[in-house]
């Protein structure tokens, strides 16, 4: 086993170039992340800890818990103090999910669109929002900047959140599977699932803040696809899976191999950031396999691990690497088929 960090080669893009430009917009009117040491204008942090807690990343729990959104501040309050904030699609697209009943979820009151931005299949998530828009239902077509509901601070959690940490928890994602709903009630038939394909560990999320930065750096030059794909990369693992939906949503993230292509495919390389966002997939024929067992870690950018180790999904055994439960987890979901 390899356990150096692999440059990823980009040739073979299934997908066309897209279109750069500003693909997404501040989902409110807070829009300090742009500004000189704008952190704590932007970012609420979690109690009694710094604006940094509120970002994006291993920014929890001593570096050891993952946040897969941003906590965005808000700008406006009403007369008793709450906030008041509108909240805003980030894109066009249409919504997947709107939840109305934030006693059924961590998110609150919470809002899922699906976009199509430069060829990618993306999903932006809305959370603790202190009401859904009227009228706003799975199938509404929205525009970017169209509201979508008003900031708030609803949540199913023993903690409430205070007014002063009211906030728009807001992510970014891809979605990980088709079969979500059937996959946690076969292998997690105890837990309660709320919310079907919507709920929130269907979603893998970017670091949306970063995004846009990106975009307000780059201008025309940004491409979210291009993003994705210059992931720094945790672990590369193989899966002995031809058919599973992930494959079919994004094929903009499979890389060509002419091997594979004459030989037959028989599972797939997948390369992994740390917050398990699978941001190359390479086919690999049969010869090419590292394994025979269902799935297979082949490398892994220890220094990476050691600087991100919140995503959990791999440690050391006995000297050695490898999958930890989060990243099994994380796998059996992707490539699951009932």
């Amino acid at each position: 086993m390899r356990f150096v960090f692999l440059s990823v080669v980009w040739a073979g893009l299934v997908c066309a170039s897209g279109i750069g430009g500003e693909q997404f917009r501040f989902p409110t009117a807070n829009k300090a992340l742009l500004e000189r040491d704008g952190g704590d204008r932007f970012f609420v942090g979690t109690p009694g800890r710094t604006w940094e807690s509120g970002s994006y990343g291993c920014v929890r729990s001593d570096g050891y818990q993952l946040h897969e959104g941003v906590d965005i501040r808000a700008v406006t309050r009403d007369k008793r103090g709450e906030p008041a904030d509108v909240v805003m699609a980030t894109a066009d697209g249409v919504v997947v999910y709107a939840n109305r009943r934030p006693e059924l979820s961590n998110y609150g009151n919470y809002v899922v669109v699906q976009h199509v931005v430069d060829g990618m299949d993306l999903f932006s998530l809305y959370a603790h929002l202190a009401q859904v828009r009227d009228g706003l239902y799975p199938g509404t077509r929205v525009k970017a900047g169209e509201t979508l509901g008003i900031m708030g601070r609803t949540s199913n959690t023993q903690s409430r959140i205070s007014k002063e940490r009211a906030h728009l928890h807001f992510e970014l994602a891809l979605r990980l599977s088709d079969k979500f709903a059937q996959w946690r009630r076969a292998r997690e038939p105890n837990q309660r699932n709320d919310h079907g394909e919507w709920n929130g560990q269907n979603l893998v999320g970017l670091d949306v803040a970063r995004v846009l930065r990106e975009q307000a750096r780059l201008g025309n030059a940004f491409s979210i696809r291009r993003f994705i794909r210059e992931q720094t990369e945790l672990c590369r693992v193989q899966v002995r899976a031809t058919q599973f939906p992930f494959l079919k949503r994004y094929p903009c993230l499979i890389e060509a191999n002419p091997r594979a292509a004459k030989e037959g495919v028989v599972g797939y390389e997948l390369a992994l950031n740390y917050a398990g966002l699978p941001f190359l997939v390479v086919p690999r024929a049969a010869a090419e396999m590292k394994s025979k067992a269902r799935f297979a870690l082949i490398s892994v950018n220890s220094r990476e691990q050691t600087a991100r180790p919140c995503g959990k999904l791999v440690m050391k055994k006995g000297g050695e690497w490898v999958l930890a439960h989060n990243g099994e987890r994380l796998l059996d979901l992707l490539t699951y088929q009932p």
